[in-house]
């Protein structure tokens, strides 16, 4: 399964944000967990939005949002801070959730 994280700050919380990314202090990803990403995208209007994907096994999906969660919370306080942590199954899996499969 992949968790699917989104993220996003205004152009002027950029240095404060890049900061908190590259501090020590940030938690250390578990290795149950394969992150590819931060991937980064960003406009002078709009702003800075990042993208993650997280893979792990399904049955680390609770212990994978936990760490998430708290990973995102070294951010609180910055400036206009927004982020999104969504579960993605396997079409494979969802079947079976829903007993086709």
């Amino acid at each position: 399964m992949v968790i699917i994280s989104s993220l996003s700050f205004p152009p002027e919380s950029a240095k404060e944000m890049a900061k908190i990314f590259l501090s020590p202090a940030l938690p250390k990803i578990p290795e149950f967990i394969d992150r590819k990403g931060p991937y980064v995208n960003a406009t002078i209007s709009d702003g800075v939005f990042l993208t993650a994907f997280w893979e792990l096994e399904n049955s680390k999906l609770a212990e994978a949002m936990d760490f998430i969660g708290n990973y995102y919370a070294t951010f609180f306080g910055v400036q206009g801070f927004k982020y999104e942590i969504k579960p993605f199954f396997h079409v494979e899996e969802a079947l079976k959730m829903i007993g086709m499969g």
